[in-house]
């Protein structure tokens, strides 16, 4: 495993070794020792499996909150997102700027999203498929969504019709999110 640097230091792109040969490939897509050896030692709890059906469906901007944020290691075992990140740490120099990664299920990268930050994806292809792990389990009191297109923020998502819940259709902007110690 190796790590693909972006914006943020502590998100992580981790790229696996992949074993390939005549009858497919393998890989570990979790090891609690690689992965620590590379700096990730959360103990993850639960995980999540995500389906859409069509090409650009968003999901997101969510977090958790207080004593129920997450952590999470993402991974698409079919088609292909475009995932963001949003730094939501009020004391951080990057505090509401965002990045966004490539995940497939051709490249197999993997990404790792300390608690502290917003996560939110756009289906590249039809039919997509996404897991992942989270080290929290899920507390919904300490669930927020703010909208995805927040000018505050200013995510490009290049998708004139995305597809949406109407959660993330009518989720407050990321200023109006209140009665939560969101990440000092």
């Amino acid at each position: 495993m190796k790590i693909i640097k972006h914006l943020f230091d502590d998100v992580l792109v981790i790229e696996p070794k992949i074993f390939d040969d005549n009858r497919g490939f393998f890989f570990e897509s979790y090891h609690d020792t690689k992965m620590a050896n590379l700096g990730i030692s959360v103990r993850f709890v639960q995980d999540n499996h995500s389906y859409s059906k069509f090409k650009n469906t968003i999901r997101g901007m969510h977090f958790q909150s207080d004593n129920f944020a997450q952590s999470k290691l993402v991974r698409v075992i079919k088609g292909e997102i475009e995932n963001f990140v949003v730094d939501i740490r009020r004391s951080s120099k990057s505090f509401l700027k965002y990045d966004s990664y490539i995940l497939s299920a051709e490249n197999k990268y993997m990404l790792y999203i300390p608690r502290g930050f917003a996560n939110g994806f756009k289906t590249l292809t039809d039919g997509c498929e996404v897991l992942y792990k989270v080290d929290n389990y899920y507390s919904p009191k300490f669930d927020h969504a703010f909208r995805f297109d927040d000018p505050e923020i200013g995510i490009q998502w290049n998708v004139n019709n995305p597809i949406l819940s109407d959660r993330d259709r009518n989720a407050p902007y990321f200023a109006d999110i209140k009665g939560s110690n969101i990440f000092k």
